[in-house]
């Protein structure tokens, strides 16, 4: 998508952080902002924020994990602006614990708000963006973790890394009807990711140690970038239909360590036929 201006964007986690900065960066380039949030006084500070440079805010309060009140906010959108034409799955929480540590309930809160989240806002905005049939673009929030394994984020990973999966094949199905899709794969960002189990649901509790481990280090801070950084590589990438947008290039050495791993765990030369009766499902390639 070239064009923005006018059109319609529905950005999840957007009272602070990443979602803030996408949500900032698309309406300065003229979108409708529809703000949506789990934590509504900063929801509605954030959108107050928004409205002082875009008079084009409407700010929803929304548990991107409920489906039948993604339902009601899609409903919400379209009486305050029509057709959505970019959907930014951003919302997210973390837990720091090892897998052998973990609780059921670490798992339960985390895919559900990183990975249902994403499937939610999916199953609940895509049906009308290809039925309208003006275009648009898909950006799902993943991570690099989502890309590499690390210690301590495993459940974190696990939905990261189904996020990746998930919007590569997405890409794919909407080719047809002219909807892009980018994955925001970004490192460490100055946000308040760390402190997300304030708004973690009481029936999905872990112990107070994996809530507040302290495997997240001060020392990691140094590699904080700003969000509003991330959020103008968003603005980009919608522009140019990128499939990925990576923002930390300092894991580059050890996504190709991964990579090389991969190549070098295959035997033998590939079968010429066999890779032509492939072709059709590779025909949109990862560009």
């Amino acid at each position: 998508m070239k064009d923005l201006a006018g059109k319609t964007a529905f950005v999840t986690g957007g009272a602070s952080g990443i979602g803030y900065a996408i949500a900032e960066a698309l309406a300065g380039a003229g979108m409708n902002i529809a703000l949506a949030d789990v934590e509504e006084n900063a929801l509605l500070s954030a959108a107050e924020r928004l409205k002082g440079a875009h008079d084009r805010v409407l700010p929803v309060a929304v548990d991107v994990s409920d489906r039948d009140a993604m339902k009601e906010s899609a409903n919400a959108v379209a009486d305050a602006f029509g057709n959505v034409h970019v959907l930014c799955n951003n919302a997210g929480v973390q837990v720091y614990t090892p897998l052998d540590k973990a609780a059921y309930a670490d798992w339960d809160w985390l895919l559900g708000v990183n990975l249902g989240g994403v499937i939610n806002g999916l199953m609940t905005f895509l049906p009308g963006m290809t039925a309208h049939g003006e275009g648009g673009h898909v950006v799902n929030t993943a991570s690099v973790g989502g890309l590499i394994g690390m210690p301590n984020i495993g459940i974190y990973a696990a939905s990261k890394f189904a996020v990746v999966g998930l919007s590569e094949c997405l890409k794919a199905d909407l080719i047809p009807h002219g909807i892009g899709v980018s994955i925001l794969c970004p490192g460490h960002v100055h946000t308040a990711l760390g402190s997300a189990a304030r708004n973690r649901p009481a029936h999905l509790k872990g112990t107070p140690e994996r809530e507040h481990s302290a495997v997240r280090e001060e020392s990691h801070r140094e590699l904080d970038v700003q969000p509003k950084q991330i959020g103008e590589a968003v603005l980009q990438g919608i522009r140019d239909n990128s499939l990925y947008i990576n923002t930390h290039p300092e894991f580059l050495p050890y996504l190709d360590d991964r990579h090389a791993a991969l190549r070098d765990s295959f035997k033998g030369e590939p079968n010429g036929e066999r890779v032509k009766a492939l072709r059709a499902a590779f025909e949109w390639r990862y560009t």
